[in-house]
Parts: structure tokens; sequence; C-alpha cells
């Protein structure tokens, strides 16, 4: 084990402001895929209104050697205007959206639904065997709640991926 491998390794998301183009996405995933390094979670959204810039959101693990490396490997890549760090940049806010599809009658029934109350899990689609819960929340929120379903009947989970923005006035 070489002495990165045995650094231990961090979370980090990092917000990327990029040109909105063809290819961009294929030429950042194929940045950590030839290096090696893993996207635990990737967003991609347009945030101006004459769709020329979008904002991506890539969580990843490594130690801090690896983090800084893919940081100035993404800063040299043309159409990427800015990368920032926000696990680096102080207090931020993360969340997450998902689709939690539960399949159950009687007793397990009434528990989901208790369940999804605690979470703050909204039913948006009710059939007589099923529900699809929306919720949203830090990832950590919503894999404990994936967890409890599964004893209830949990078939069918989507979820977004991580977007993250910097608390306070200050922008990113």
């Amino acid at each position: 084990m070489t002495k990165i491998e045995q650094e231990a390794t961090e979370r980090h998301v990092l917000m990327l402001t990029v040109d909105n183009e063809a290819g961009i996405l294929a030429k950042i995933a194929g940045l950590f895929t030839a290096r090696g390094y893993n996207i635990d979670s990737l967003t991609v959204s347009e945030i101006t209104g004459d769709h020329q810039v979008s904002r991506i959101t890539i969580v990843t693990h490594g130690p801090p050697a690896v983090i800084d490396q893919i940081r100035a490997q993404l800063e040299r890549l043309i159409p990427v205007h800015k990368v920032v760090d926000l696990t680096e940049q102080g207090p931020y806010v993360e969340r997450e959206l998902a689709l939690i599809k539960v399949v159950g009658k009687g007793e397990a029934r009434v528990e989901a639904l208790r369940l999804a109350e605690v979470f703050r899990a909204r039913p948006v689609d009710t059939t007589t065997e099923s529900f699809v819960f929306e919720l949203t929340g830090t990832p950590e929120k919503i894999d404990s709640f994936v967890a409890l379903m599964g004893d209830l009947g949990l078939v069918e989970t989507a979820r977004t991926g991580v977007v993250g923005m910097i608390r306070g006035k200050s922008s990113t």
C-alpha cells in the first residue's frame, strides 16, 4: 500500500461552474475514471437564464493529496470556470432528494406511514398496496429512512445526488 493509500480518506463536496456545452460532463467523468478516482454523487443543472452556464456538484472520497490533485486537474479543464471545495470553505448546506417506493399491507403499511411522518417524508403516490415517498435531507438521513423501510416492504429507491451551497451571505 502506498503512502497516499495509507492516509485517511475524507469525503469532499466539490462545486464546479462550467460552460454548458456538449461533452463537458464526459471530460470530467473521464478525468476521474482515468485516474481511478470514484464519484459518489454527481448532479448537474443549468444555472443561468441563457442556458450558458451549469453547476456540477461532485461528492468524492480520498486522502487530502488526492483531493488536491483532483481540484487542480479539474481547474485545468478549459470549460471549467471555477472549482470550489465546499468541505473546505466552512459551513455549508447539502441536500439530496429521494423517491422511495414501499409495498405493504396492514401493520407494515401503518408503520411505513408513521416512520415517514417522523422523517418528514411526503407521500407523492398512494395505492391500496404501495406508497412512493418523497424525502429531502442529508444523505445520512435518506440512508436511515431507506434502511428502516427495508423491513417494511422497500422495493425501489431513486436518488438525485447531493447539491450544496455555502451558508451565509457569501456565494461560491
